[in-house]
């Protein structure tokens, strides 16, 4: 089942559901008119809107045609969204070309932040700063929205509370964070509003390429509609979903709606030329990564961050060629706050 969110109805949107080809969607009232209003009563209503999806599927019915244009993000706010940093080869890499050693704890406890959620991006909306010299820089990951989660939650139980998943956008603006980090209160204005997919879906649509801990898939970004990576989320993981799920429940709650994200895919491919896509490798899940790596190997850093008229492009296909969330489309400008 595929779930997304119309930016009309305020702030909330307006619930619809998708085909599984991402053609068709209808309107759904008579069930529930938000997502959140059926993460809040999953058991009753997922059934019936489950029904609507085969229908979908099976051209039956009234339907729409299906616009990512006019999608908001599957929950265009939340109750919380928290960060991780699965792919612990990531931040090692940034620490070495810093010149820092990283502790060996990140290997063994999950890194987290909780991050702003009253204002996501849709899939089209664009990346807008008042300058480019903030160092914009994007980052491709998966998330899941979770339902309620116990305090104490184990990593294994934390499994049935997986509800939906989608792709992130988790835009960052690295000329930023030494700042706020050397303050020791962690992000705030370096990790600005984040952007999904146009639809959520749910752990079934994926098939065998979910085991119901993690993804085993390429994802693939664009950036000026050039390959720029294409790392498999199921490789060099060093924390899966349910893991982080637990972590993040360790001392509190997890209210239903919570987002969980992955952080930036990253897969191990050693230091120096072959790692981007047109020499042989993987590529990235963002800038900054590349850039580390140019470091260690010349010194000094040479690809540039994010300029006005980019575009950042992130998608995920099925083995069968299908796009199974839709694309992330995003265009960088210029940001011109009201007087």
């Amino acid at each position: 089942m595929k779930l997304g969110t119309l930016k009309t109805g305020g702030r909330d949107g307006t619930l619809v559901v998708v085909s599984g080809d991402l053609s068709r969607q209808r309107l759904v009232p008579e069930i529930a008119t938000t997502l959140q209003a059926v993460l809040d009563d999953w058991e009753g209503l997922a059934p019936d809107l489950a029904q609507v999806s085969a229908a979908l599927n099976a051209r039956e019915g009234p339907f729409e045609r299906f616009e990512p244009a006019a999608m908001a993000a599957p929950l265009p706010r939340a109750f919380q969204w928290a960060d991780g940093s699965a792919y612990v080869n990531f931040a090692e890499l940034t620490r070495k070309a810093s010149g820092a050693q990283a502790p060996q704890s990140i290997w063994a406890d999950a890194l987290m932040y909780q991050g702003g959620s009253d204002t996501f991006l849709g899939p089209r909306d664009p990346i807008a700063f008042e300058s480019q010299d903030w160092g914009i820089d994007f980052e491709a990951e998966l998330a899941v929205i979770a339902d309620d989660v116990p305090m104490g939650c184990s990593a294994e139980a934390a499994k049935s509370h997986i509800r939906l998943m989608m792709l992130v956008n988790d835009i960052s603006l690295r000329a930023l964070v030494a700042a706020e980090m050397s303050k020791s209160l962690g992000y705030f204005q370096s990790k600005p509003s984040s952007a999904f997919s146009p639809v959520a879906v749910t752990p079934d649509e994926l098939g065998a390429a979910w085991n119901g801990q993690k993804l085993e898939l390429p994802i693939l970004s664009h950036v000026n509609d050039k390959p720029f990576g294409k790392p498999n989320t199921g490789v060099d993981l060093s924390f899966d979903f349910p893991t982080l799920i637990a972590h993040a429940a360790k001392t509190r709650r997890l209210g239903t709606g919570t987002i969980i994200g992955s952080g930036m895919v990253s897969n191990r491919q050693g230091a120096g030329d072959g790692t981007t896509i047109a020499d042989g490798g993987v590529g990235h899940s963002s800038i900054a990564e590349l850039r580390a790596l140019e470091t260690l190997q010349h010194g000094k850093p040479k690809s540039p961050f994010l300029r006005f008229g980019d575009t950042v492009r992130i998608e995920m296909f099925s083995p069968d060629g299908r796009t199974i969330f839709g694309a992330i489309d995003q265009k960088v400008k210029r940001f011109h706050p009201e007087v």
